[in-house]
């Protein structure tokens, strides 16, 4: 792709010796599930981290505030008084806060690095693979619960708080559904894709 200016994020990654720091927007961004971050939550990142970079630079170690609460008082209008705080304690330690201000990016911008600049793209994953993670997601939920309540018995047994022999803990969640009055396990709900109510209205 031929462009004749950088991006506004390309060049502050290198301004600010945050070159890793692309790559990890790329990954959040395209990730999968829960561990994916929205557009506005990689703008913020990135501008905490310009913050961070900054104060690295000039030095400043002693700073009871940090990346993120510097960088929410300059970019909120409303907190007037907290932003002209930290203002003027940034400018005392030599940071140039307007140049600062002016480097903070929207997460249009971050949008235009990940998809223009670093050609990504977000596949929405498919039904089946979306209900597939959700079936891992509850299994490890069971799998903790039974862990921790196998535990728990456990030790209340041990320490003579209850008479309890060698046991197996079963955890068998079933879904009952009151409509069509099938009750089946969660695992086998979701292998079949449901219960009987559309069987039954088609």
């Amino acid at each position: 792709m031929n462009r004749q200016r950088r991006s506004k994020v390309e060049r502050l990654l290198d301004e600010y010796g945050l070159g890793g720091l692309g790559d990890e927007l790329v990954a959040s961004w395209t990730a999968d599930g829960d561990d994916r971050k929205s557009l506005r939550q990689l703008a913020t990142e990135f501008n905490v981290a310009l913050v961070d970079a900054r104060l690295e630079s000039e030095g400043v170690t002693h700073f009871d505030s940090d990346g993120k609460a510097i960088y929410e008082a300059l970019a909120n209008d409303d907190a007037e008084t907290d932003r002209a705080t930290i203002e003027t304690r940034l400018e005392r330690e030599g940071v140039d806060v307007e140049q600062l201000q002016s480097d903070f990016v929207t997460y249009q911008a971050i949008r235009s690095y990940v998809k223009d600049v670093r050609d990504a793209e977000y596949e929405t994953p498919s039904d089946e693979e979306h209900i597939e993670k959700q079936k891992t997601t509850i299994q490890r939920l069971v799998s903790r619960a039974t862990s921790v309540t196998e535990e728990k018995l456990t030790r209340l047994r041990d320490t003579g708080r209850i008479s309890l022999g060698d046991f197996r803990l079963i955890i068998d969640f079933q879904v009952y559904c009151r409509d069509c009055e099938t009750q089946k396990t969660v695992a086998s709900l979701l292998d079949e894709g449901g219960c009987e109510c559309e069987s039954e209205e088609s």
